[in-house]
C-alpha cells in the first residue's frame, strides 16, 4: 500500500499527525496513537495492522 493511500485513510477515520519520529510518524486521533513507517511503499501486513488498530479504536471508543 503507498504511503500517501494509508494516511488518506487514517485521516478519514479522524486521525491527525501528531509527530514525526526519525523513522516513523505518530497519528493520533485523540485516543489512540498509530504509528506509521516513512517509506513510500507500506507492506500490506503492516498497512492493515495499522488500519486494524485505528477501526478498534472507533468501534470501542477506547485505545487499543
Amino acid at each position: 500500500m503507498k504511503h500517501r493511500d494509508l494516511i488518506r485513510e487514517l485521516e478519514s477515520l479522524g486521525f491527525v499527525k501528531l509527530r514525526s519520529g526519525s523513522r516513523h510518524d505518530i497519528y493520533h486521533d485523540g485516543e489512540t496513537a498509530v504509528q506509521v513507517p516513512r517509506h513510500s511503499e507500506i507492506n500490506d501486513i503492516t498497512a492493515a495492522s495499522i488500519l486494524k488498530k485505528a477501526l478498534a479504536s472507533k468501534r470501542t471508543g477506547r485505545p487499543s
